[in-house]
């Protein structure tokens, strides 16, 4: 029978391709860890690397044990927790993953208030793109995932929290600078900065082009949508970027709503539908809603409102 040890160690060997390095890394003798990896092979029927050149090289055999092992490692701990968190459901661990683009004020703001109400929760957080963010919680990596636009897969439930407006970003001397609002189609011949596909936001960008009747001309794709408020600010291009916080534009930079009502992205939370949350995480995931939903409680200097209550 295959232990969660030996599955620990496959994982470590899996991302290391390397006998050696993940002994090191394992604390074990490579007799000790090579034996393991032979039991577990007789034990699923197949090889789970190609031998190259003394190395090890993962094959689709072992892609799929990687995938289910992460997944039972991620569900055994999971388990640990939330019967530790049973005695206490005040201390844990939340594991949460969330986008860049919140982590300069809203994600902070929520957690400082959270951490003055329950102290001995901790956190654990991962910073990355939408699409990874759904990768972190359908691999168990994340109980949680704080993003946008709604995930598609059918395997996370989501709970909507705020619409954000999105705006046309333009320099200060541009020739839109002035408008209060403006049509997309009449940036229809700028140049644009955008992020890379598959980002959310870029999703969006190509959705509110082609409705404005226009393919935009890329003039730079990013990862960050700070690096896109400062090419904009430089005059390299115009985009499309969330309305941000009043401390938070970038100087250089007008903000132009955009006419088009599709304009906005829904900023919410992700859990896997068929995995229950920790309780912490459930008392977390509640505490964002309220937050949203009740007024005064809310986060300052967002528009639009709660889209549906937690219902996990």
């Amino acid at each position: 029978m295959t232990t969660v040890d030996e599955l620990e160690w496959f994982v470590v060997l899996a991302e290391t391709e390397h006998m050696t390095r993940a002994a090191e890394r394992l604390s074990l003798a490579q007799p000790t860890l090579s034996r393991a990896l032979a039991r577990l092979e007789r034990r699923v029927g197949a090889p789970l690397f190609d031998r190259v050149n003394r190395r090890l090289r993962l094959n689709p055999f072992g892609v799929i044990m990687l995938e289910h092992a992460r997944r039972g490692l991620a569900e055994l701990a999971a388990a640990e927790e939330r019967i530790a968190t049973l005695r206490d459901p005040d201390r844990g661990t939340i594991r949460l993953a969330f986008l860049h683009s919140i982590a300069a004020g809203l994600l902070p703001e929520i957690l400082r208030a959270y951490r003055a109400q329950a102290p001995g929760v901790r956190f654990e957080l991962t910073q990355a793109a939408g699409h990874e963010i759904v990768g972190h919680v359908l691999a168990g990596r994340a109980d949680i995932g704080l993003t946008a636009p709604r995930p598609e897969d059918p395997e996370l439930a989501w709970t909507g929290l705020y619409r954000q407006q999105l705006c046309l970003a333009v320099p200060d001397e541009h020739r839109l600078a002035d408008r209060e609002r403006v049509g997309l189609a009449e940036a229809g011949d700028e140049p644009f900065v955008t992020l890379r596909a598959p980002i959310g936001l870029r999703r969006l960008t190509d959705e509110l082009c082609a409705r404005a009747g226009f393919t935009p001309r890329f003039a730079f794709e990013s990862t960050e949508i700070g690096t896109l408020e400062g090419f904009v600010a430089a005059a390299l291009g115009v985009a499309i970027v969330p309305q941000p916080r009043p401390h938070r534009a970038e100087p250089g930079v007008r903000y132009l709503p955009l006419t088009d009502d599709s304009a906005h992205r829904m900023i919410g939370l992700a859990r896997l539908r068929e995995r229950p949350l920790p309780p912490v995480a459930q008392r977390f995931a509640g505490f964002v809603a309220a937050r949203f939903h009740d007024g005064p409680g809310a986060v300052a200097g967002h528009d639009g409102g709660l889209a549906g209550a937690v219902r996990w």
